[in-house]
């Protein structure tokens, strides 16, 4: 992922000058180990920054003429910095050479180059000396102290590679050396360090073999048979949506790489944006060799009708076949005049005293590194390592065919990162805009690029405070700012937005929202389903969950290296009758350390706000409380299927809300890399926490899993409205005092000092229409 140009409605020209204190550092730290760069009378605080004064005064910051202040930079690739283009086409040139022989190397089909993350110590070694703002107190001091290495290790690939020719998966290692814009004459300057083939996988699917499938079966002469006798001319109005094959059987073992189209028909070829899945394709079975690209399976089973066009199938605005916009609503333009608040350095976000890093992958899309808090005299407060959603599954609840098949996992089956688009300003996102792109190899090895794919903005956010003294009739508010970071994919029919919301107060929240168009089925006439509901004459809508796994690598005020962290449980108890509770009224929360992996199997408890704290076990408030943060549920819900449910096999990891592990680097994924056709049961958490480590003092990883019940009303037609879920992290005794949760905020919580980053204003300004 790449930085783009700035998106602004307003100038904000501000000279610019460069630091000298970063040009010192990044001479030194690119010096040979042999040289003494450091004058002897210099002190290492005269070269390096503390972590505590995140914002640079005006004499050493960039500013752009689009108004976003730019911190100066010492190197250009941070470790944790996403793949550039030219990384992708040098990895990917390194193991296409490196392929036997000319067929091998024709054969290669190219699913993921994604950055190999470094280890954690080297990720503070970059952040503390070799890109600003200079943090040395990352690392710890030795009596002696730090060893400074004159440079970083070289930045390494990670690529899943699927030979059409073998039906082979592999994973290959490529070191980067230094990579320039463009190769000169196909020479790759990369290094393989390892391959190995993954036996009895398949791995996710690619846009070019959907592609490739629809075409493949609109071409298989049954079908257009099939076709016909439903009274379709017409293919180009027919929508194949191929499916992944799941696990169901040992039909659909990974020995062959399958899909299971579902068919859909649009009614007019010049409407693009008409909602094809309102005419569902019933009855026929189709399963597609996706290795070969051949129909294996056809079954025309039962001629369902299609359903009659209706008026309000399609999603254009304006009063187009039948529908009707509203009117009503004037503009509302969002407004900041001196720019925003936040500060960028590559893929490094400053704002308030939240500062943390942006990457993407093609799997889990946006991801978030390094997420710490500036707290005055303390310094940076590391809060978490990595945050990002890892899977998702979509288990439909109707038993009949072909639904009782839906549930993709469209993380490991097909990609959320691979399936976002671009973001448009003032539809998307509004106001004071970041945009950065995302790059991708395509199927055949080439570099996609997916511009404007994730958007950072601020928002207000209403009322953060308030209290009114009734005595004197004097008020006090404080209104609440956050800087919001998300991007949408669009996985076939469904949308999902996901977004990470930065608080004031010291909240982290994340949010999905769901919305697109319903996956549909055909009815027969008079026919009605208790599985769905019926939104339109021969039409109906299954009932289905959604759920999304948010992967919490925590780091509570751990430095790199340290593993200080537990999670404890809390549960609001009622006290029992007695000399205890008089009037029973009485209630309290009660603590409970989870010691080991499968006594952190948990699930949600409304009745007793059950909630979790990740503690740091060394450090406490002024209060002598332990510092945590704690993750507060949403709304949520567990699968509505038998214990024998076929998805079940691949996604044992949804019986339970909460899996608490202590980090390993291999494990990232709850169902398993490879979930496509995946035939092991209880793969990836179910299998890992089976060791029963130990986590009453560890470097703790937190897998959240919410969902939500989707029973489709008839208002969700033609297109579905936002559902939105999610979850919270809130400081738990990590300040001296929460800051505006149970107290008045203080001047020091919210009032921003002068070494502060200045929140500029955000008006509401609504235009009447003349």
């Amino acid at each position: 992922m790449a930085s783009t140009q700035e998106k602004a409605t307003h100038k904000n020209n501000t000279p610019s000058s460069s630091s000298s204190s970063a040009q010192v550092l990044q001479n030194w730290s690119l010096a040979a180990p042999s040289e003494d760069p450091i004058p002897k009378a210099a002190s290492m605080a005269a070269l390096i920054r503390p972590a505590e004064t995140i914002a640079d005064p005006p004499a050493t910051k960039t500013t752009t003429s689009k108004g976003i202040s730019i911190m100066p930079r010492a190197q250009t690739s941070h470790p944790l910095d996403p793949l550039s283009a030219a990384e992708i086409s040098v990895a990917v040139a390194t193991v296409r050479a490196a392929g036997a022989t000319p067929e091998v190397r024709d054969s290669m089909r190219f699913i993921e180059v994604v950055l190999v993350e470094p280890d954690k110590h080297v990720v503070a070694l970059a952040d503390a000396y070799f890109f600003p703002p200079f943090q040395p107190s990352l690392l710890p001091r030795t009596k002696g102290g730090p060893v400074i290495p004159s440079k970083l290790p070289p930045r390494k690939a990670r690529l899943v590679v699927y030979n059409k020719r073998s039906n082979e998966t592999s994973i290959w290692i490529v070191e980067l050396s230094e990579v320039h814009a463009a190769t000169r004459g196909g020479h790759h300057r990369g290094k393989v360090i390892s391959s190995k083939v993954v036996s009895n996988v398949q791995p996710p699917m690619d846009a070019m073999e959907y592609a490739e499938c629809e075409a493949v079966v609109k071409d298989f002469p049954p079908f257009r048979e099939a076709m016909k006798k439903r009274g379709i001319e017409d293919l180009d109005l027919v929508m194949v949506d191929p499916w992944c094959a799941g696990y169901h059987t040992n039909a659909d073992a990974p020995s062959r790489r399958l899909a299971k189209p579902l068919i859909f028909c649009r009614t007019e070829s010049d409407c693009p944006m008409e909602n094809g899945y309102a005419r569902p394709v019933e009855g026929i079975h189709v399963l597609v060799d996706m290795q070969n690209m051949v129909v294996i399976e056809f079954e025309d089973r039962k001629l369902v009708p299609l359903p009659p066009a209706d008026p309000l199938r399609n999603y254009t605005a304006g009063e187009t076949r039948g529908g009707v916009d509203r009117s009503d609503v004037k503009p509302l333009q969002i407004i900041q005049t001196e720019g925003p608040s936040f500060r960028i350095n590559g893929n490094f976000i400053a704002w308030q005293k939240w500062n943390f890093r942006i990457g993407f992958t093609p799997r889990e899309g946006l991801v978030i590194y390094s997420v710490a808090y500036i707290d005055g005299s303390r310094g940076r407060r590391p809060v978490a390592h990595r945050l990002s959603f890892v899977e998702m599954v979509v288990p439909y609840g109707d038993p009949n065919d072909p639904h009782y098949r839906k549930n993709a996992f469209d993380a490991g089956e097909d990609g959320l990162g691979k399936n976002a688009h671009s973001l448009k300003k003032g539809c998307d996102c509004l106001g004071y805009i970041k945009y950065f792109d995302a790059h991708f190899t395509n199927f055949t090895g080439g570099v996609e690029t997916i511009e404007n794919c994730v958007c950072l903005h601020e928002e207000d956010h209403g009322i953060l405070w308030k209290h009114q003294d009734w005595r004197t009739g004097l008020a006090e508010v404080r209104r609440s700012r956050r800087l919001t970071v998300s991007f949408i994919c669009t996985v076939a029919n469904y949308e999902y937005g996901f977004f990470w919301h930065f608080y004031q107060d010291g909240k982290i929240e994340a949010e999905v929202k769901l919305t697109g168009i319903l996956s549909l089925g055909a009815l027969q006439p008079g026919e009605t389903r208790k599985y769905g509901t019926t939104i339109a004459p021969g039409l109906y809508a299954p009932v289905h969950q959604h759920f999304f796994v948010a992967r919490m690598d925590m780091a509570v005020d751990c430095k790199p290296g340290e593993a200080f962290n537990q999670v404890v449980e809390v549960n609001l108890k009622v006290e029992e009758p007695g000399k205890n509770n008089v009037h029973n009224n009485a209630f309290y929360a009660e603590e409970e350390l989870l010691r080991s992996e499968l006594q952190a199997m948990r699930d949600c408890n409304p009745l007793t706000a059950r909630h979790w704290i990740v503690r740091n076990t060394r450090n406490v408030n002024r209060t002598g409380q332990l510092t945590g943060f704690k993750l507060v549920p949403g709304s949520n819900c567990l699968p509505l299927a038998g214990s024998e449910a076929k998805f079940l096999r691949r996604a044992a990891f949804l019986k339970h809300n909460l899996w608490v592990t202590p980090y390993a680097h291999d494990e990232m994924y709850p169902g398993g890399e490879f979930p496509n056709q995946n035939p092991r049961v209880g793969e990836g958490l179910a299998t890992w926490v089976k060791q029963n480590r130990s986590l009453e003092e560890a470097d703790v990883v937190l897998w959240y899993v919410f969902g939500v019940i989707h029973i489709p009303r008839l208002e969700d037609w033609p297109v579905m409205p936002v559902d939105r879920i999610g979850f919270m992290l809130m400081p738990h005794g990590f300040f001296n005092c929460s800051p505006a949760v149970d107290v008045p905020p203080s001047t020091t919580d919210l009032e921003l000092k002068d070494n502060d980053i200045a929140t500029k204003p955000i008006q509401n300004v609504i235009i009447a229409k003349l």
